[in-house]
């Protein structure tokens, strides 16, 4: 148990206390990049980019749709970001903000993101208001990002 303490400590006194540069490149629908530093959004999972969906008895692509929306989400501005901890890959995983507005908490609540409970109770609220307002891919049917990348091949 000490051990896990303090190697949590040691990850958060690695990562910067605040992010703040500008805009953020949006990478796919749960990371961006800001300065150079590539940010994995706390607390949600969003589609792959390669991901599909189903809506009004059609197939569409929610993964570059989900991507389209954190990009308007952050439509140029400045972002804040706040590191939690880092990832597999090395990635900070924060939340970030335009403003007041927590745009991981915003992408679940517009429904092209899901609470990622694997990691966080975050955004549980924002998930069921999506939900039952049948908001984004919550208007049709979905695999969850997780059963998705579960059923991919890993790239050699």
């Amino acid at each position: 148990m000490a051990i896990a303490a303090a190697l949590m400590l040691w990850t958060l006194a690695a990562l910067p206390a605040v992010a703040q540069t500008g805009p953020a490149y949006v990478i796919d629908g749960d990371t961006i990049d800001v300065a150079g530093t590539r940010i994995r959004l706390w607390g949600m999972d969003a589609p792959e980019s390669g991901q599909m969906c189903g809506r009004l008895g059609a197939i569409y692509a929610c993964g570059q749709e989900a991507t389209a929306h954190l990009r308007a989400l952050m439509a140029g501005a400045e972002v804040a970001c706040q590191p939690r901890v880092k990832d597999r890959y090395g990635r900070a995983v924060a939340v970030c903000r335009v403003g007041l507005v927590d745009v991981g908490a915003a992408m679940v609540r517009d429904g092209w993101a899901f609470a990622f409970v694997r990691y966080s109770a975050d955004y549980i609220a924002e998930q069921q208001e999506a939900r039952l307002a049948a908001r984004g891919m919550w208007a049709g049917t979905f695999t969850f990002p997780w059963e998705w990348r579960a059923t991919r091949k890993p790239e050699l």
